[in-house]
């Protein structure tokens, strides 16, 4: 990937690559004020920045929602595609198989993720596509006037509609069964700690997915519900706090800690996420604690927040195919044609 530095002379909040902040932006949102996918949105701005990314090698991917509107508030310098509802998974996979340089962010919610593009989740997490994956889970259809959503709890009340009678889908649940190889939940009211995860699920090699808690501030937003800022506020249960380490940073820590005290998660790509546990001691490599803790979590009507599971070892899609690191459609006809001496062989081979 291209990595400018920044010329002598330039101003302090140039970055690494020779970018402002305003270099990360998009359009003007047309969301509600106050939507928790702005927050989002202004984080994944901060991040790219922070990171030293240049916009031109990412790709952004969004199905239909409100959620699905956001790619157009970051990254107005990168190509998007926004596909049909439920349908951007495979739209992302097709993307990034055709060019492996690229990083894809595909923003979807709890509607078109939970709901109609349940099929398509499920396959791209068994297929470990390298991309960012987040969903922004508000518990309603807003786009729509406020239907409940496959992730809305049982027994929410809304005015229009009545009482839900069903049980949510657990987005994180559903992505660790499927053997996703990096899973986070994190509440948009929490800007540190979604700033700090996107970050580590950018340097993830394969699929990282992202459930970011974002409040709908129209249809949404009753003081119980379990998708509204006074609920996340109180109920929000950090397994640990988290900082990335970029590969060019050398880690330094301001004093010594104790045992245990801290756990360092080595990425591909030679960054580092330091996890300070609280009072759990979790560990995020571990499948069957990540499991325990998300059941538990949900039968005690937690917020469990966090990296919940990581997996550095699986091989993504560009690995599993051996793909090249020229994009397909820039191959020339002499670099996919087979030498002659090759064809003989085959042919002699078979007759």
């Amino acid at each position: 990937m291209a990595e400018a530095l920044p010329m002598a002379g330039a101003p302090m909040n140039v970055n690494l690559a020779g970018l402002t902040k305003n270099d990360y932006r998009g359009a003007p949102s047309t969301l509600c004020q106050g939507c928790g996918h702005n927050s989002i949105s202004n984080q994944i701005i901060t991040a790219l920045y922070e990171m030293n990314t240049v916009p031109e090698d990412v790709m952004k991917f969004s199905g239909i929602g409100c959620s699905s509107k956001s790619p157009a508030y970051f990254l107005n310098r990168t190509f998007g595609f926004n596909s049909l509802h439920g349908r951007m998974p495979s739209i992302a996979t097709g993307a990034l198989f055709a060019n492996t340089q690229m990083r894809g962010i595909g923003i979807s919610g709890d509607g078109d993720t939970a709901s109609i593009g349940m099929g398509q989740f499920k396959h791209i997490m068994r297929r470990n596509v390298n991309m960012v994956y987040i969903v922004e889970n508000n518990g309603v259809y807003g786009l729509t006037k406020g239907q409940f959503s496959a992730t809305a709890e049982k027994g929410l009340q809304l005015k229009h509609q009545g009482e839900n009678p069903y049980m949510p889908v657990d987005i994180c649940m559903e992505a660790l069964v499927s053997n996703a190889t990096f899973v986070a939940r994190s509440f948009a009211g929490n800007s540190r700690q979604v700033k700090e995860l996107l970050k580590a699920a950018l340097a993830h090699d394969g699929i990282a997915v992202l459930d970011i808690i974002s409040p709908c501030v129209t249809f949404n937003n009753q003081e119980n519900a379990f998708h509204s800022y006074a609920w996340g506020k109180d109920h929000e249960e950090p397994l640990h706090e988290i900082s990335y380490i970029a590969p060019r940073n050398e880690i330094i820590l301001e004093r010594e800690m104790e045992d245990g005290e801290i756990r360092e998660v080595a990425m591909h790509d030679g960054s580092t996420v330091i996890l300070k546990n609280l009072e759990r001691g979790y560990d995020p490599t571990n499948r069957y604690e990540a499991l325990r803790v998300m059941e538990e979590s949900q039968r005690n009507n937690w917020l469990v927040t966090g990296l919940l599971y990581v997996n550095t070892t699986k091989p993504n899609l560009t690995s599993i195919y051996e793909l090249v690191d020229t994009p397909l459609n820039r191959l020339t006809e002499a670099d996919l044609r087979p030498e002659r001496a090759m064809i003989d062989k085959i042919n002699a081979l078979m007759f």
